[in-house]
């Protein structure tokens, strides 16, 4: 009996202690100790040492303000998560662009942006190619709206507030109000369009993957003159199954 629950303490002491990481990674990658406890229900005394000890082993970093922000060590596993997150995607990527013709993206909420961890482009020559790694708004990308379609809107509201609304261009929706109009669409519809509102001339559809353990969506990007009303009813679907594959490949052997 003894050794069952020290087992079950240390199960639970590992699994704070990701929810610790997960607070301070939802909320821009720092916090105060009193913010962490704002959204855990674990004792501050708890709360406490598991930052003592990650801090210790480089997960976490105290800052020179006292507050907490995700450490070093955390960069090269991300790294790595990320590499292997697009290795299992280019296929699903590759499916969509043999297809549709147009280039494909995955992307992955990143702090209050997300961020490209995926692509495969079009075989056409005038194409959009985005670059894995960038990180783009998501008040203006389709991959952004999905994902924040995604979320609650108490946090939707503190993600666009850290990062703002800037205007890429002038179809960007710049006010609050107008993004959660927008997340109430995504809703409903089940799909994002990001209509010329990052880049002039460039049209994308975009979807959640549904389930998965971290905010995700695939995107369909292209010229707006292919990128048209007959396109949306090929994509659609076509995201759909996308989506759906990424999720069951993540979640369904869980």
């Amino acid at each position: 009996m003894p050794a069952q629950s020290k087992s079950s303490s240390g199960v639970q002491s590992v699994e704070r202690a990701f929810e610790i990481l997960e607070i301070i990674g939802r909320a821009g990658g720092e916090c105060s100790l009193s913010e962490i406890a704002e959204y855990s229900p674990v004792p501050v005394p708890t709360i406490h040492r598991l930052l003592r000890t990650l801090v210790g082993i480089g997960y976490v970093r105290q800052l020179s303000n006292r507050r907490y922000s995700l450490g070093p060590r955390l960069i090269r596993l991300g790294e790595v998560a990320n590499r292997q997150l697009g290795a299992l995607a280019a296929p699903v990527l590759h499916s969509l662009v043999d297809e549709l013709s147009e280039s494909a993206s995955l992307a992955v909420l990143d702090g209050d942006m997300v961020i490209y961890t995926g692509q495969v482009p079009s075989p056409h020559t005038m194409r959009t190619n985005t670059e894995v790694g960038r990180r783009v708004n998501m008040h203006n990308s389709g991959v952004g709206k999905a994902v924040l379609a995604a979320l609650d809107d108490p946090r939707i509201a503190r993600l666009l507030t850290q990062a703002g609304l800037p205007a890429a261009t002038p179809n960007t929706l710049t006010s609050l109000s107008a993004v959660f109009a927008e997340v109430e669409r995504i809703r409903n519809q089940g799909y994002a369009l990001d209509d010329q509102e990052q880049e002039l001339g460039v049209r994308c559809y975009a979807m959640s993957v549904p389930g998965a353990p971290t905010p995700m969506a695939i995107g369909v990007s292209g010229p707006v003159p292919r990128v048209d009303d007959d396109f949306a009813q090929r994509v659609i679907p076509a995201l759909r199954r996308a989506t759906e594959s990424i999720s069951h490949a993540l979640v369904g052997s869980v």
